[in-house]
């Protein structure tokens, strides 16, 4: 009896690897810069709440402010230390959960494997129609898609999330959605490139922790 068939391995060449790490990298760099500014808006590192803020406002600040305190219980980090602490770990989850849903949905789309929640697959440019039939219509193509992505994987993104309840300005996610349409198709059809999307958006964490280790 022949031995089953298996679909051969395939790596992200290393020019790819180098382009996927720079867009991450600069991916990174631009949810951060934008997550502060949102989180510093909403002034969650504060104890007073801004006269400022509507309503809707006031409630995601509180439940951004109950996940930053969990995010401090759940780490090293205890209790005493002080908001930014806090603030700085809820920016790096804001930065990450933003920029991997988009990259999620690249990778379902580029696999034919992004659904719409009635069940059907749907390409970015299915994603584009539907963005302007929303009311109010969405942003672009990669929220909507971004969406879809959550509702396909609601253990990777939580419905809930306080972090993607944050919205980012309209500039970020035109600067992250260019910086990802940029990666060629084949980025995302090699088996290991998600694989090294995490270990390149971790790098400059990872690297904090070993100065952090040496002083």
């Amino acid at each position: 009896m022949p031995s089953a068939t298996h679909a051969p391995h395939t790596p992200l060449p290393k020019p790819l690897r180098t382009q996927l790490e720079n867009t991450v990298k600069a991916a990174r760099d631009v949810a951060e810069k934008a997550g502060r500014a949102a989180l510093v808006q909403l002034a969650v590192a504060e104890p007073k709440v801004p006269d400022y803020l509507a309503e809707p406002q006031r409630v995601l600040r509180r439940k951004l402010r109950a996940h930053a305190r969990a995010i401090s219980a759940s780490s090293s980090q205890n209790h005493s230390e002080s908001n930014s602490i806090e603030l700085q770990a809820l920016v790096w989850e804001v930065a990450y959960e933003h920029w991997h849903r988009m990259l999620f949905a690249r990778f379902l789309a580029e696999s034919d494997l992004l659904m719409h929640p009635d069940g059907y697959p749907v390409s970015l440019a299915d994603c584009k129609e539907d963005a302007e039939r929303l009311d109010p219509p969405a942003r672009s193509e990669w929220e909507v898609a971004g969406h879809y992505a959550s509702a396909m994987l609601p253990n990777v993104f939580r419905p809930d999330s306080p972090a993607l309840a944050l919205q980012l300005p309209l500039e970020t996610e035109q600067a992250l959605e260019t910086l990802l349409a940029r990666l060629p198709a084949t980025v995302f059809q090699a088996d290991d490139s998600l694989g090294w999307s995490y270990q390149f958006w971790q790098a400059p964490k990872k690297a904090e922790v070993q100065q952090q280790m040496r002083q």
